[in-house]
């Protein structure tokens, strides 16, 4: 990620330019966006105790885009407020993952365990396994257990048709959009009022992005193809299972929020072709994304849980 256009020497006397007022606001939203990225996720995650539906691949290729861009940050001697970004985003994506592994592996425990129990009541000979049941005295009480792995299996489908018919998802999250929105814009305003956030001059009398170095540049477009890239394997893996479930709508609506202000705040500023050139390799990573983050809303809506019959009547 590049936060360049965010520098700049101008006072608050100077007039700002709706340009340069455009480009502010839509750099603070996206700063905004990032911050909240992985917190519909790891909510999902937890409220469902399960993070099958999100590939690990995606969140590991993610992850070196994540370290190249905080590379480039460093060898480019951006402003600390860029470069502590970059290692937020380090950290949010090894807790994510770590959730991930930490959910995986208590669910395979789990299913190994079901198993050797189911295998071991169906080697249990039939007269004591009656027995048993009636030494339990309640009826149906073997079927009950019997059903019970089937019933945790279908725990995760229950819970998103519940909020898919009673939560009305979509409402919640344009309203959750609306709200990064609302204090992008307004921590913008505070920056600006405070003289923290000043605009960056067109010119290449300070350092900005004509003075970006060579090798960060290079990291810069290395991130990119891991930000191109990290989706694709979500996306077989939802073409392969053709479901979502598990995956929280919000954190891809988040991304695509972000990739959205994150590219226009950098054309906003300027768009002369040797200030393009510089900011291609971000432009890439944030543009190029949302075409797969839009193949993956597709996807939500083709494969939506369908209304069961109990839910109908």
């Amino acid at each position: 990620m590049s936060a360049l256009w965010l520098l700049g020497h101008k006072t608050l006397s100077d007039p700002l330019t709706v340009q340069e007022a455009l480009s502010g606001i839509f750099g603070s939203i996206s700063l905004a966006t990032w911050i909240f990225l992985l917190v519909p996720q790891l909510y999902l995650n937890y409220k469902t105790g399960s993070a099958e539906g999100i590939s690990l691949a995606f969140l590991g290729v993610w992850l070196i885009g994540d370290i190249t861009n905080l590379s480039g940050a460093l060898w480019a001697d951006l402003v600390p407020t860029v470069i502590a970004l970059a290692i937020y985003f380090c950290i949010a994506d090894v807790v994510l993952i770590a959730q991930c592994l930490y959910y995986n592996h208590v669910n395979a425990k789990t299913a190994r365990q079901q198993s050797v129990a189911s295998a071991a009541s169906e080697d249990e000979p039939l007269l004591t396994r009656r027995r048993s049941s009636d030494t339990i005295g309640l009826p149906g009480s073997h079927r009950r257990r019997s059903s019970a792995v089937s019933a945790g299996r279908n725990s995760l489908t229950k819970i998103l048709e519940e909020e898919e018919i009673d939560g009305k998802p979509w409402l919640k999250n344009t309203l959750s959009i609306l709200g990064v929105v609302v204090v992008g814009t307004a921590g913008w305003a505070i920056a600006w009022q405070s003289g923290v956030w000043v605009p960056q001059p067109e010119d290449g009398d300070v350092v900005g992005p004509q003075a970006t170095a060579v090798g960060a540049k290079v990291l810069g477009y290395i991130s990119a193809v891991c930000y191109l890239g990290a989706r694709i394997p979500q996306i077989v893996k939802n073409h392969q299972e053709k479901s979502c479930e598990g995956l929280a709508l919000l954190f891809f609506m988040l991304s695509l929020m972000g990739n959205l202000t994150y590219g226009a705040g950098i054309l906003a500023h300027s768009l002369e072709k040797e200030y393009i050139w510089t900011n291609l390799p971000w432009l890439i990573g944030s543009l190029g994304t949302m075409a797969e983050d839009a193949i993956i809303f597709v996807q939500f809506r083709m494969y939506a849980p369908k209304p069961s019959a109990e839910a109908i009547e």
